[in-house]
């Protein structure tokens, strides 16, 4: 079965609760099942589904559920919310399209924001599950044979696993650095105008499968933007090993310069 329920980030943060345990427990009010699917519509400023995630148990009592009470910013929505029985909702994609705005999903038969659990149809569930995965649409660079025991990303499985991103790390990552290229100074839209508004990769610092364990991204210190063809170059070994961004941008600098 699936399901769709509603998230204010402003009474609960569940973004940081799901990047420290990888689950949430959420107050159940429907009978969910062990495996069922859970979409999580995120209300305002976002107004779109933004997380995945299955039913990892369910009738839990209040005394079986981690103590995540840092993380309500709305202290007596938290002591309201300790009765009655919780579901541990385990992550399994979170994604930030403009395709699961709510426009969209009303288009595929959801008639309203969801207020309550909202058991989902065959044709709306398809839809949103076609675009949880934006590996291609947010400049994602592929990487091959990355074990999947990361929580920042979901293994995708086309011919080799592919390593999907977070995207919700990566925009949080174009707000605070913007969408010019680190390493060239590259801005899309000035080049291409209207259609390369907003395009960037997004490059990990330290790359992920050299990181090793599961560990909460830091959107300022561990990802930058960078065009394509610089992450290109930071993704190809030179003398059998990776370039770092500022190596790089010196190489082309000097390049221009000699």
């Amino acid at each position: 079965m699936n399901w769709m329920i509603s998230a204010n980030g402003k009474m609960y943060d569940h973004a940081t609760a799901f990047q420290k345990w990888g689950f949430v427990d959420w107050r159940q009010r429907a009978n969910y099942s062990v495996g069922d699917i859970v979409y999580i519509y995120c209300t305002k400023p976002f107004k779109r589904v933004m997380y995945k995630t299955v039913v990892e148990q369910e009738s839990m009592t209040s005394q079986e559920i981690v103590d995540d009470s840092m993380y309500w910013n709305i202290k007596e929505e938290y002591e309201k919310a300790l009765g009655g029985k919780y579901a541990r909702l385990k992550l399994i994609q979170q994604v930030d399209t403009e395709k699961l705005e709510l426009n969209h999903l009303i288009e595929y038969g959801l008639k309203a924001a969801p207020q309550g659990p909202v058991r989902l149809k065959d044709e709306l569930s398809k839809y949103i599950d076609i675009h949880m995965n934006d590996y291609a649409g947010n400049g994602v660079f592929p990487e091959t044979a990355i074990p999947n025991n990361y929580y920042e990303g979901a293994v995708h499985k086309v011919t080799v696993n592919k390593y999907e991103r977070s995207s919700i790390a990566r925009q949080r990552c174009i707000s605070y650095n913007g969408t010019n290229c680190f390493v060239c100074g590259m801005n899309f839209e000035e080049k291409y105008g209207a259609i390369g508004k907003d395009f960037i990769h997004i490059h990990h610092v330290v790359p992920l499968n050299e990181i090793g364990k599961e560990y909460v991204v830091d959107y300022k210190n561990d990802l930058i933007p960078v065009c394509p063809n610089c992450h290109a170059m930071l993704h190809r070994k030179i003398n059998g090993k990776y370039l770092k961004w500022d190596e790089l941008r010196d190489l082309i600098e000097n390049d221009r310069d000699s």
